[in-house]
């Protein structure tokens, strides 16, 4: 089956720019499903996790709409899942933003806020810089995507992974930082790939050949 025939999930939990999203992947001519319905999320081929806004109300939704099994249960089972922006976040074990609050713990490591005295948020474009050496075996995400390309930010706290071999990329902004990761079949970006232009849609349709 071409991945052009299968069911992409969006997962809507209240936040995000799901629209853009969506718009992005049909664009690509795939079949993307916006839903807060644990039953289509279970049966899609590729799940994508968009967000913007504070982690610990991500967390809340996620769990008063019981999207949380679901989402472990899909990874588990080696469902292609794609993190962008906060639900890139989401992954991580915990964020400082507003306290302490725990993520889906997928990705072990912390989400912290820019301490340094640049604006923030951290908004606008920006280099991802990928990083090879770091790469496993099984990231596609940028294939045909030139090192050191812009994407565009919008961010006051970033991911620090315990784990550097899942760091794909990096970007600088008063220091560097996570700007991608994966591991085995969970792929989250910082950046907005659906706000990047071609260089974005380029992202998108790697991670639907994933798929």
């Amino acid at each position: 089956m071409h991945w052009r025939e299968r069911l992409i999930a969006i997962v809507d939990y209240g936040l995000g720019n799901l629209r853009s999203v969506s718009k992005s992947v049909e664009k690509l001519d795939a079949k993307a499903e916006v839903t807060d319905n644990p039953k289509r999320i279970e049966k899609a081929d590729g799940i994508i996790l968009p967000g913007v806004g504070a982690f610990h109300i991500g967390m809340q939704n996620l769990k008063r709409l019981n999207l949380l099994p679901v989402l472990h249960e899909a990874i588990s089972k080696g469902t292609p899942f794609l993190g962008i922006c906060l639900g890139f976040q989401i992954l991580f074990t915990q964020s400082e933003e507003h306290g302490i609050c725990s993520g889906m713990n997928i990705i072990k490591g912390k989400v912290k806020r820019f301490t340094h005295e640049l604006k923030i948020p951290h908004m606008g474009w920006n280099q991802v810089r990928q990083t090879i050496d770091h790469r496993p075996r099984t990231t596609d995400l940028f294939d045909g995507v030139s090192d050191n390309s812009y994407f565009y930010f919008v961010h006051s706290y970033y991911a620090e992974p315990e784990d550097r071999n899942v760091i794909i990329a990096e970007t600088e902004y008063g220091h560097e930082f996570t700007s991608a990761i994966n591991k085995d079949n969970v792929w989250g970006v910082q950046f907005h790939p659906e706000k990047s232009g071609d260089i974005g849609l380029k992202v998108l349709r790697n991670f639907l050949s994933l798929c």
